[in-house]
C-alpha cells in the first residue's frame, strides 16, 4: 500500500494522501489515542493565533442532517503555549505535521508564520483565511487584493517552510474563486522565494465550512450560542468537489499547483472523487467525530481503488475525470 499511496504534496512527502483537518484532531497528536497516526499521511494542527483564545460559548458544536454545525471560534492555546508545550513534541509524532495559522491582521499571521518557520519538524503551514465562525474570519479569503498582500508578507518570513492556503467556499462563482486562487499562488508584487521558488502558496486547500445556522422552534432561539456557525460533513461534500474541479480546471492544472480537497470525506469514495476532480490529497474532519478510524479506512480503500484502476501510484489519477464531449 505504501508505494501506491505515497504522495508528494508540493515537496512534502506523505505516506498517503489522507490528512486530519485543522481544528478537528486536537492541537497536535491527541487523536493518537484513537487511531494509529503512523497509518495516515499527516495532521494539520489546530489553527494557532498570536494570542490564546477561549472561543465561543456553548453550544458551539451541534449535529445536523447530513453533517455538523460548529462555531468554535478559533479556540486555541496561542502561539507562546504552542511553542513551549507542543512544538518540542512534533519530531516524535509518527506522521507529517502541518501547522495551521489564523489571525485577524497581517501582523498576526506573519508573527505565527515566522515562529512556525523556526520549528524544523513542521515542513509546511496552512494559512486559514476562510473561517466563517469569527468576526472578520473570512475577509482575507474573499478579497483577492487582501489575500495577495497577506501571502506576500507571510512568504517573506517562511524561509524553509512551504506555504499552503486554505480558501473559502463562499466566494461566488468559479471565475471568482480562480481569481482568489491565483492571488494566493501568484501574489502581486512578489518575487520568487521559498523552497520551491514560488512567490506565493505552494498548495491550495479547498475548502472550509459553509456559513449556516439552526433554530430551536420551541424557544424560537438560535441553537448555536454564536447564532451562526459553519456546516461541515457529507452535506458539504458535493459542493467541495465542484470547487476543487473548478479551481483545478481554471488555474491549478496549468500552473502545477497541488490541491487538497476538504469537505465531507467519510468514505474512500469521497476521497477518490476529490482526487479525480484534481486534488492530490484530502483532509478529514467531521468524519473523525463519527468514526475516529475512518482515515485509515479511507486510505485502505484508496489503495484498493488504485489497484483496480491499474496505476502504480495514486497521483496518476489526480484530475483524471473523464468529462463528456461538448456538443
Amino acid at each position: 500500500m505504501a508505494e501506491s499511496l505515497s504522495t508528494n504534496l508540493a515537496g512534502v512527502i506523505l505516506r498517503n494522501p489522507v490528512l486530519l483537518a485543522a481544528g478537528t484532531a486536537g492541537t497536535l497528536d491527541e487523536m493518537g489515542d484513537a487511531l494509529d497516526l503512523s497509518r495516515i499521511g499527516g495532521i494539520v494542527t489546530k489553527s494557532i493565533t498570536r494570542r490564546p483564545r477561549e472561543g465561543n460559548p456553548t453550544w458551539r458544536i451541534l449535529p445536523t442532517d447530513g453533517g455538523m454545525l460548529n462555531a468554535i471560534g478559533l479556540a486555541n492555546v496561542g502561539l507562546d503555549a504552542f511553542l513551549r508545550d507542543y512544538a518540542p513534541k512534533v519530531p516524535n509524532v509518527p506522521t507529517r505535521v502541518i501547522g495551521s495559522i489564523a489571525g485577524f491582521s497581517i501582523d498576526d499571521y506573519v508573527a505565527v508564520a515566522a515562529a512556525m518557520d523556526g520549528v524544523e519538524a513542521i515542513p509546511a503551514v496552512e494559512l486559514n483565511v476562510s473561517c466563517p465562525n469569527v468576526h472578520g474570519g473570512a475577509e482575507f479569503g474573499s478579497d483577492a487584493a487582501a489575500l495577495s498582500t497577506l501571502v506576500r508578507e507571510c512568504r517573506k518570513v517562511l524561509t524553509s517552510t512551504r506555504l499552503f492556503v486554505k480558501l473559502s467556499p463562499i466566494v461566488a462563482g468559479p471565475v471568482r474563486l480562480a481569481e482568489i486562487a491565483r492571488s494566493a499562488v501568484e501574489p502581486a508584487g512578489s518575487q520568487p522565494a521559498g523552497p520551491n521558488s514560488r512567490p506565493g502558496a505552494e498548495a491550495l486547500c479547498i475548502s472550509n465550512t459553509l456559513p449556516a445556522m439552526a433554530i430551536d422552534v420551541e424557544s424560537r432561539k438560535p441553537r448555536l450560542a454564536n447564532v451562526t456557525g459553519g456546516l461541515s460533513g457529507p452535506a458539504l461534500h458535493p459542493v467541495a468537489v465542484k470547487l476543487v474541479h473548478d479551481v483545478y480546471r481554471a488555474f491549478a492544472k496549468d500552473s502545477g499547483t497541488p490541491l487538497v480537497g476538504i469537505g465531507g470525506v467519510i468514505r474512500w469514495e469521497h476521497a477518490a472523487e476529490f482526487i479525480l476532480a484534481g486534488a492530490s490529497a484530502v483532509e478529514i474532519g467531521t468524519g473523525l467525530f463519527a468514526d475516529p478510524r475512518c482515515p485509515i479506512k479511507v486510505a485502505e480503500g484508496l489503495a484498493r481503488w488504485a489497484a483496480r484502476q491499474r496505476v502504480g501510484n495514486i497521483s496518476e489519477l489526480v484530475g483524471r475525470l473523464e468529462l463528456p464531449e461538448k456538443r
